[in-house]
């Protein structure tokens, strides 16, 4: 099942949702302390593993961050080779002053921005689908 490419539709169709919680991003040499049930995201780099966790996961592994995140899901189910859709919503969000983190998965796109700014994130998102 392919996703959609077309970037009108995916702007007017993206329906952007805020999950509950804070989200964290953390740097970690090895995985074997962490649930990979409790893992939203990873990507390994040279330097080590990132994971992004529930705040209060890190918490209790007593991980470091310096970054607290609201996470946004675009629910519209957009392809890997779709086109100037990151670019639309970074923009869109730039102009408000709000710096995102974006993930690509298979179905969405997901944002993390600074928990401060979820609102205004949200309000910026919802316009560039009108």
């Amino acid at each position: 099942m392919t996703g959609e490419t077309n970037l009108t539709t995916l702007l007017k169709n993206m329906t952007p949702v805020l999950n509950e919680g804070d989200y964290v991003y953390c740097t970690v040499s090895s995985l074997q302390s962490i649930d990979p049930d409790d893992i939203l995201g990873l990507f390994k780099e040279a330097e080590g593993f990132t994971v992004i966790l529930k705040k209060e996961i890190a918490d209790q592994l007593q991980l470091e961050y310096s970054y607290i995140a609201a996470w946004i899901t675009l629910t519209i189910h957009s392809s890997l080779a779709a086109t100037g859709l990151t670019a639309a919503f970074a923009t869109a969000l730039a102009h408000e002053g709000v710096s995102c983190n974006v993930v690509a998965a298979y179905y969405h796109d997901h944002i993390f921005v600074a928990k401060a700014d979820a609102d205004r994130a949200m309000d910026a998102l919802k316009k560039l689908s009108i």
